[in-house]
């Protein structure tokens, strides 16, 4: 038990001395570690301030450097200013010089101004009494004349006016005949250079189209089957289609009347497809008339679009492209029209790269001037009316409308490349061969056409030849002198302008024949 004891006291002895030592051990360890660490800060304190000395001195010298630049561009810019305000100082030296100068010969100008102002004035008075003498003396050759020649002052003074005024007519006259032969000197080569280029350069194809169209027949017999029980069947195609079938007596032949040729081709392809199919009968003919009139509806777009597309145009609405493809099935004086409105697109885009003016825009206005003619049985008005209506209406340049509105003269044209269409048009329609009009109405157009030549003084005789083209007059020339003549021929073809409607154009010549006939005994 005392061994156990004695035992337990020498290990709490062990133990106590053991931990005594450890902390004698460790506070030596952090006192050493302590002063390690104290003399690294006092190592790092002595190098922080020879940094901070460091960048003190670099500041320093930078700041001096800075101030330096500073000072140099200072007194630079300075010396520029000095300069600058040195030579602003001599040209305003110079200035005042030359003002001094001017004000000087402006003193001179003013004296001298003064002189002749003194002198007109002596001058106005010396004219004015001079003034009233003349008139003194006017007053007394005029009661002089009244009474030599017994007539008074209102009537000499009518006698002269009208002296005067007939010289004035007859100096007009020859002041405009050689205007217009100075004109058409130096015009008529380029004119003629442009129009025959034009044309040389495009020719088209002649189609005549008439108000009748026929069909031939596999026999006389398909003419009873057409005609139908009690003409049930002549009626429903009547109906169908909005045209007149003449069946008479020409052998295997059914005549198709109608002025709408688009109607005329429904009815034509319709009856030819029932003579084919052989099944004739109202309900047959109804839907074989829906069935056509939707397949030339369709020709009708691809036409316009076929048009559009040869001449390189775009952005046209699609109506007017269905107006452009209805005038295939239109004709004036028996010309297509849709091959007229080619013929004109391209005769307008020529002359207008011949001018070197905008040849889309001419080409546009060409393939459009006529496009009232699609519709003009449908709607009121003239075609060019029509025509820039409907352009406008679907979104077209308003130059494009005034060159449709003016190309048969009704307006002023705005650009250059509306007289080019009007000039084409005219092309168009004069060619030899592309138009054509019925007998009445041309004998009619000849006689007016002598009617107007002969309202004119001075006119011995008329003739209209060449078909109406032209009209010839034969003049007085004891009357109508060779300048009045000119004037004769300029005022004719604007009347008959104003009072005719005719295709292509008329031309107009005046001729004056001096004859002097003496005999030999």
């Amino acid at each position: 038990m005392n061994n156990y004891l004695y035992l337990s006291l020498l290990l709490i002895a062990g133990s106590v001395l053991g931990f005594v030592l450890s902390a004698v051990y460790f506070k030596l360890s952090a006192s050493k570690k302590i002063r390690e660490l104290e003399n690294k800060s006092v190592k790092l304190m002595e190098d922080a301030k020879k940094e901070a000395e460091n960048i003190k001195k670099e500041t320093l010298l930078e700041a001096k450097d800075i101030s330096l630049r500073s000072k140099t561009e200072a007194d630079r810019e300075m010396k520029e200013r000095r300069y600058e305000l040195s030579q602003l100082e001599k040209r305003l030296r110079h200035r005042e010089e030359m003002f001094d100068k001017k004000l000087g010969q402006l003193d001179k100008k003013e004296d001298l101004f003064n002189k002749k102002e003194k002198d007109l004035s002596r001058r106005e008075k010396s004219l004015n009494d001079k003034d009233l003498q003349i008139e003194n003396l006017i007053m007394e050759q005029t009661a002089s004349l009244a009474r030599i020649s017994g007539l008074s002052a209102e009537d000499a003074k009518a006698e002269l006016l009208k002296n005067v005024e007939s010289e004035a007519r007859f100096e007009a006259a020859k002041v405009a005949k050689r205007i217009e032969d100075e004109i058409m000197e130096a015009s008529d080569k380029k004119c003629k250079h442009i129009l025959s280029t034009a044309i040389q350069r495009y020719a088209s194809d002649y189609v005549s189209e008439n108000t009748i169209s026929s069909v031939s027949l596999p026999s006389d017999e398909m003419k009873g089957r057409i005609i139908g029980r009690e003409g049930r069947n002549i009626r429903a195609l009547e109906a169908a289609t909005g045209v007149e079938f003449v069946i008479d007596d020409t052998p295997e032949t059914v005549l198709i009347s109608c002025f709408d040729a688009v109607r005329r081709e429904i009815a034509r392809i319709s009856l030819e497809r029932l003579i084919s199919d052989g099944r004739i009968h109202p309900a047959r003919i109804e839907e074989i008339a829906a069935k056509v009139k939707k397949e030339i509806n369709a020709t009708i777009k691809e036409e316009g679009e076929k048009a559009v597309f040869d001449l390189g145009l775009h952005g046209i609405h699609p109506e007017i492209i269905k107006l452009i493809g209805r005038l295939k099935y239109r004709t004036s004086y028996g010309q297509n029209v849709l091959q007229h409105s080619k013929e004109v697109a391209h005769l307008a885009g020529l002359m207008a790269a011949e001018l070197g003016v905008d040849i889309k825009l001419a080409i546009r206005a060409g393939i459009l001037h006529d496009i009232g003619k699609a519709i003009d049985h449908e709607v009121e008005g003239s075609h060019q009316a029509i025509g820039a209506d409907m352009a406008r209406k679907h979104g077209e340049n308003s130059k494009v409308v005034n060159a449709i509105a003016v190309h048969h003269g009704e307006g002023d044209p705005i650009t250059i490349e509306a007289p080019l269409v009007a000039a084409a048009d005219a092309l168009s329609a004069a060619r030899p061969g592309a138009r054509k009009e019925s007998l009445d109405g041309y004998l009619k157009r000849l006689d007016q056409l002598e009617q107007i030549a002969n309202s004119f003084n001075g006119v011995h005789k008329s003739y209209a030849i060449q078909a109406g083209r032209e009209v010839r007059i034969i003049v007085k020339p004891e009357d109508v002198n060779d300048d009045l003549c000119a004037k004769m021929s300029r005022d004719m073809a604007k009347k008959i302008e104003e009072e005719l409607t005719y295709p292509g154009q008329i031309r107009v010549t005046v001729v004056r024949e001096s004859r002097h006939v003496e005999y030999a005994k």
